[in-house]
């Protein structure tokens, strides 16, 4: 799957997995789809908190197109949704299309994934161990607090990938040149400075595979509205499952600075 239109028929046609490593190059993006009445909320705490929440588009009420995927439908083509209803996840489901003529008002934001800027990492020869082990990556909630928006707060997410010691700072040289998919990352080494007990058990995906002298480097991640949902008790939205992001026609070198 080399282009953006391909992956998205192949999850309208029943693939159910994580996105990691699908049409390389090509921009990635979480989603939160809100009612019109808690998107400025939305907004705001995206607005407030750039690193976690760089937002790609957004996708007026209604609408189920994004401008970066022409001929897209956003109820279909990611291959997994949540369905959270008083902050509560209600369900999990394919395809939201059903869920989304419930609230016909529903704005969809879609923010900027790091799985954008693993190409680069493997073009530098950088492993990305999740996708060698045929794992979704490890994802888990941190201590950091996220700034307050209107009625939406919670603590940052962030996502994992173990790196060779040599070779962190080429991970990070590469990253930072991606801002609006996350950029550099938040933390590196001790998890227990930002809050993480146990790497073993993520919060999201799948527990790390970690070789020797691997270090594990953090990176803010687009899930952090999932936990905010939660801590807030959002009436309704609908997300991603984490891990399975909607594939953009848009290059990766387009946010690229």
């Amino acid at each position: 799957m080399n282009t953006g239109a391909e992956a998205r028929e192949s999850i309208r046609a029943g693939f159910d997995g994580p996105t990691s490593g699908l049409a390389p190059g090509l921009v990635q993006a979480n989603l939160i789809a809100v009612p019109v009445d808690w998107a400025f909320d939305v907004l705001l705490f995206t607005q407030r908190n750039p690193k976690p929440c760089p937002i790609v588009d957004v996708l007026e009420p209604g609408q189920v197109e994004s401008v970066l995927a022409p001929g897209s439908d956003i109820r279909t083509d990611i291959s997994g949704y949540r369905i959270w209803t008083d902050g509560e996840l209600t369900d999990e489901v394919a395809d939201a299309t059903s869920a989304w003529e419930t609230h016909p008002d529903l704005v969809s934001f879609l923010i900027g994934c790091s799985f954008t800027f693993e190409t680069g990492l493997t073009a530098a020869g950088i492993p990305i161990r999740h996708q060698e082990a045929g794992r979704n990556v490890p994802m888990y909630r941190t201590s950091t607090a996220c700034t307050p928006a209107g009625r939406i707060s919670g603590d940052m997410v962030v996502s994992m990938r173990p790196i060779p010691a040599s070779q962190v700072a080429e991970a990070v040289r590469i990253t930072d040149r991606f801002p609006a998919v996350h950029g550099a990352p938040v933390h590196i080494g001790e998890p227990a400075q930002i809050g993480i007990t146990d790497l073993d058990s993520p919060d999201f995906g799948d527990p790390p595979v970690i070789n020797d002298g691997d270090i594990p480097v953090f990176w803010a991640c687009g899930v952090t509205p999932q936990a905010a949902i939660q801590a807030s008790g959002v009436p309704f939205a609908i997300t991603h499952s984490p891990g399975k992001m909607f594939i953009t026609d848009e290059p990766e070198d387009t946010y690229r600075r």
